[in-house]
């Protein structure tokens, strides 16, 4: 497979996703089955709101799951530590604004990405600004409102 067909995760995004695998599996697949059997008991399924939620439920669980373990198959743990002091996927990066606020983030791949913990992907517009800058750097992130400058202070 070529370096582009695989996903990039931290260890920790790689253990959340096989976390997130494992519940599914083992917990709540085997919820909706036991609620599936509690519809079919209750007899005529032609007109059975029970049993359509829990098939529609089945469906998307099904679908998280084959999605997930795809994701797990094709890819690739990033160590942080060799990116040679630079912004890359798993590090952690304090940036400065124009205004002198501070902001630190957390360097992850699209599949990781959670903007309320402050893990933003590497393909964000701060992302792709930051992504290969050491600490020290001033880049400029361009943005649907227009660019703007941060400045590097940590790479961690």
């Amino acid at each position: 497979m070529r370096n582009e067909d695989f996903f990039e995760l931290t260890a920790e995004g790689y253990l959340e996703l096989e976390t997130e695998v494992n519940e599914l599996k083992n917990v709540r697949r085997p919820e909706i089955i036991n609620a599936l059997k509690e519809a079919r008991a209750q007899g005529d399924l032609s007109e059975n709101a029970d049993y359509d939620a829990a098939r529609n439920e089945q469906a998307q669980i099904e679908a998280r799951i084959k999605e997930l373990e795809y994701k797990l198959e094709h890819s690739k743990i990033v160590d942080p530590a060799k990116k040679g002091g630079s912004a890359g996927i798993g590090s952690v990066v304090t940036i400065q604004d124009e205004d002198g606020d501070e902001e630190e983030y957390k360097l992850v791949s699209s599949v990781e990405a959670d903007p309320f913990n402050n893990k933003i992907s590497v393909e964000s517009p701060i992302g792709l600004a930051i992504k290969g800058h050491k600490t020290g750097d001033t880049v400029l992130v361009e943005s649907p409102n227009g660019g703007y400058n941060i400045k590097i202070l940590k790479v961690a």
